[in-house]
């Protein structure tokens, strides 16, 4: 039988019955249907599409070998592959260390705590800030990352760089006017209009 990812009228459930009586297509209808939401939540997890090709390459083997004994009002066939998939990623992150923490560990918002809305815009201002740099010839983008960013004093730039404290004062002087030309014109979409800082 030819089924269509699209189609409502087979509930995964019923796909993954037809599937444990051998039918392939429907492993394939089943495949289409869930395998790019799981890649897209392993990704949005990992950040890395290699591992979140694995992740969904593993869970939907594991829903594989469970079809036969699918009990279909024990949960949801996406449900539960979901979980299975957020289940594979942690265990990756904490092989990794880099477990995030759950929705009970992450802290309350404080009413002192810059609102999300104003996380968003620093995130927007730090991604241009780094795209610009990047157009900026090497030398005068480490004497501007080395003053501005990590806070280094002229002396201790020049020594890094092996150049005269006139020189690093250049290159910071011309990579500012630089990044101010790219970024100005970008003033009102990086919300410093409105900003009084």
């Amino acid at each position: 039988m030819a089924f269509d990812a699209d189609d409502s009228a087979y509930t995964d459930a019923a796909l993954l019955a037809d599937y444990a009586k051998g039918d392939a297509a429907a492993a394939r209808a089943l495949t289409a249907r869930l395998a790019p939401r799981v890649f897209a939540q392993a990704l949005r997890m990992l950040g890395d599409r290699a591992e979140a090709e694995d992740v969904t390459q593993e869970a939907l083997l594991r829903l594989w070998k469970v079809a036969p004994e699918w009990d279909a009002d024990r949960a949801k066939v996406s449900t539960w592959l979901y979980r299975v998939a957020a289940n594979l990623c942690t265990d990756r992150l904490r092989r990794k260390g880099r477990v995030s923490p759950g929705l009970d560990e992450v802290p309350e918002q404080q009413s002192g705590d810059p609102s999300v809305e104003r996380h968003m815009q620093s995130a927007t201002r730090l991604n241009a800030l780094e795209q610009a740099l990047q157009t900026l010839p090497e030398r005068q983008r480490m004497a501007v990352v080395l003053r501005h960013i990590e806070g280094l004093a002229n002396p201790d730039i020049a020594e890094v760089l092996g150049i005269s404290i006139e020189a690093v004062e250049s290159l910071t002087a011309r990579g500012k006017r630089a990044l101010a030309a790219i970024l100005w014109p970008r003033k009102e979409e990086l919300g410093f209009e409105d900003d009084p800082t």
